[in-house]
């Protein structure tokens, strides 16, 4: 038999391989285009917000303070009466002769086995004890300690957060301004090569005018990549998913400088700022426990006893009960309590020095953003003058290379000084910005800044 292939016949088999080929990368196209994430857009205040319930370093310190809540329960609770109940049924039997120490002629050697039964409730109090209080007194000052703490770590997140995507928001002025100059030498480019078409300009002018083109071609890659190296990092701050992209709600308003409205004083930041607190917290819970330990000489008293049925058997038995008074009075600890003193004044001298240090770094970070403050704000007003001088000079330059006046050097030299108009515009509003949260959290104000 014969068989005769034509053209169509292999084009029709070759493109149904190339289907079966095609139709797994094709679905698995489909299914990462499902996994895509739509962009997550956010105001500074919302990716705060988000931050202070997401970061893993916010949710460490609510569980420290939750653990120390639980300290406290525990301490509390060495105050408080304890109660139990007791039922047990035994059979007991023992050797007379080990329980006396000697063997008597005729007396059996042991005894037993003998049945008893109990059932009822125990129970603890103690009526003075200096020790536990203190150290429950110790214990709430540790809560305190952690709440502080946990404060401290919530100030520094919003900083973090803040500090990001205040970059974020830089980084996307430098790709706005990047795609300016881009359009910008693109317009110079094309006159400068109609003009040398019609005979006016020169070659050099055009070849000229293509490399400043392709300068800025390159800065704006750059400034796109910062950009999204800027993201990723509040992504992290954020404790989102990799694959989620971030989009900066902000953006138009990184161009505004808002008043800072909040107290200055170095001695309001000393008194609010959570670290200082927390030292406090300490100092009081090493005072507490040096009273436990000097008090440990103090005699405690305990009530105890018991209340139930006893008896042979169950059905044999009878009510009985046990009261009791203990009084302790320790005599010799082995030089512990002395240790356990001495050990808190060293606490205590720590503390005062870990005082002295911070709140001289807190004067320092509050004249520091103060000053770093008021040199951004004349920054700003600086560079946007700037800003608009380098905008008359390119159009100036312009004018004059397209009447002929002059070649596009002039040009060239009024892209360059506009660039550097706005790198400083930008880092100008950058600076202030940062200075605005540095001086907010030196003042340990800046989670109330940021959250309003």
């Amino acid at each position: 038999m014969l068989r005769i292939t034509t053209d169509s016949h292999r084009k029709e088999v070759t493109l149904k391989v190339i289907a079966l080929l095609l139709l797994p990368l094709l679905a698995a196209g489909a299914n990462l285009r499902s996994e895509e994430k739509p962009p997550l857009r956010l105001t500074l205040r919302e990716a705060v917000q988000l931050a202070l319930k997401e970061n893993p370093q916010v949710q460490i310190a609510n569980l420290n303070v939750a653990q120390s809540a639980q300290d406290d329960a525990i301490a509390r609770a060495a105050l408080l009466p304890q109660a139990g109940i007791e039922v047990y049924d035994r059979i007991q039997r023992f050797n007379l002769e080990a329980f006396i120490g000697r063997s008597f002629p005729g007396s059996p050697q042991h005894a037993g086995p003998f049945q008893t039964f109990q059932a009822g409730t125990g129970f603890s109090m103690p009526v003075f004890d200096l020790t536990l209080w203190r150290r429950w007194q110790a214990s709430r000052q540790g809560v305190r300690a952690n709440e502080a703490q946990e404060s401290t770590v919530r100030e520094q997140i919003v900083l973090l957060v803040v500090s990001q995507y205040l970059g974020g928001l830089r980084a996307t002025a430098d790709v706005r301004a990047a795609q300016s100059r881009v359009e910008l030498a693109q317009a110079l480019y094309d006159q400068a090569a109609d003009l040398q078409k019609h005979g006016v300009g020169t070659g050099l002018d055009t070849l000229r005018a293509n490399v400043q083109l392709q300068n800025e071609k390159q800065r704006l890659i750059v400034a796109e990549t910062q950009q999204k190296i800027s993201l990723y990092g509040l992504v992290r701050l954020l404790n989102l998913d990799s694959h989620q992209t971030l989009e900066l709600a902000d953006e138009m308003s990184f161009f505004e400088t808002p008043e800072f409205e909040a107290a200055r004083t170095l001695e309001h930041a000393v008194s609010t700022r959570p670290e200082m607190k927390a030292l406090e917290s300490r100092a009081r819970m090493t005072r507490f426990e040096k009273r436990a330990a000097s008090e440990a000489r103090l005699p405690t008293v305990n009530l105890g006893g018991s209340w139930g049925y006893q008896g042979l058997s169950a059905p044999t038995s009878i009510p009985s009960y046990q009261y009791q008074v203990t009084v302790d009075v320790p005599l010799f600890a082995g030089g512990r309590i002395h240790a356990e003193r001495v050990k808190a004044d060293l606490e205590l001298k720590k503390v005062e020095q870990e005082r002295a240090e911070l709140t001289n770094h807190i004067a320092l970070q509050v004249k520091t953003a103060l000053v770093e403050l008021e040199a951004a704000r004349h920054e700003v007003d600086v560079a946007n003058l700037g800003i608009k001088l380098a905008q008359q000079e390119v159009e100036q330059a312009r004018d004059r290379f397209q009447a002929g006046v002059a070649n596009n050097i002039e040009v060239t030299s009024a892209q360059d000084a506009l660039a550097r108009a706005n790198d400083n515009q930008i880092n100008a509003l950058y600076r202030y910005n940062q200075s605005r949260a540095d001086l907010a959290h030196a003042l340990g104000q800046i989670e109330a800044l940021y959250t309003k």
